[in-house]
């Protein structure tokens, strides 16, 4: 089973390059372990832009599947407003949004 990938509260263009970097060190090292679907959680996630979703969008050009464990209300609004709602589907969010009832 893989570990989880925690993104920082702040997911924008400030941060970016630092969480690009570490996202790359931790799917190299996921890759090698069993090839099992990468989970991100976004759980903490309090600050978005288009340059933090670009990052996990480049995910899916990997050859691995991935899907997010949780997301927070804010990561899930940024999602919408992109048009990343498939990342929020039940088949692909595997979890829940962070303050909703289950």
């Amino acid at each position: 089973m893989s570990t989880l990938f925690e993104l920082p509260a702040e997911l924008n263009i400030y941060a970016v390059q630092a969480i690009h970097a570490a996202l790359l060190d931790w799917v190299s090292t996921q890759t090698a372990k069993a090839g099992d679907t990468l989970e991100v959680c976004a759980r903490d996630v309090a600050e978005v832009d288009g340059a933090g979703l670009q990052l996990l969008a480049s995910l899916t050009n990997g050859n691995q599947s991935w899907h997010l464990v949780d997301a927070s209300p804010v990561f899930v609004e940024a999602c919408r407003t992109l048009g990343l709602t498939h990342w929020l589907d039940r088949g692909h969010l595997k979890g829940g949004i962070a303050g909703e009832g289950a």
